[in-house]
């Protein structure tokens, strides 16, 4: 049997406009992997001041003054989120593992307290640091 409402449906789910109205399980997906990938960028910052601090005093002041600049300071803060909203993401997938969670409603606040929550731990991290 042929399709009738083939070629008036969106053909693509990131069509974004009148098509597809952005979820908030899809978009904490998208960041949770861009917050992935940007640890992994903080994390060769990190280890590269650790080698220059291993390397030579001239190599520590170059790497450590770039770290504790204002772009430094401000990388490390966005890490911290990124770790806080990764970590918790996380525990959010192993609740869905786990069978539970899985009703729309449920997943959608899921989604709103991760992001809250991150945010907060984040700025406990930075008031103790």
């Amino acid at each position: 049997m042929a399709d009738d409402l083939r070629g008036k449906r969106p053909l693509s789910p990131f069509m974004i406009g009148p098509y597809y109205r952005p979820q908030i399980t899809s978009m904490t997906s998208i960041a949770n992997r861009i917050a992935g990938t940007g640890l992994g960028v903080a994390a060769i910052l990190v280890v590269w001041w650790f080698l220059a601090a291993a390397t030579s005093a001239d190599s520590f002041a170059t790497a450590d003054g770039v770290i504790t600049s204002f772009l430094g300071d401000l990388v490390m803060v966005v890490s911290a989120w990124a770790l806080w909203y990764h970590a918790l993401a996380g525990l959010r997938h192993l609740y869905w593992d786990s069978g539970r969670g899985l009703e729309i409603e449920t997943a959608e606040r899921l989604g709103i307290v991760v992001i809250v929550a991150s945010v907060a731990m984040t700025i406990l991290t930075v008031l103790a640091v």
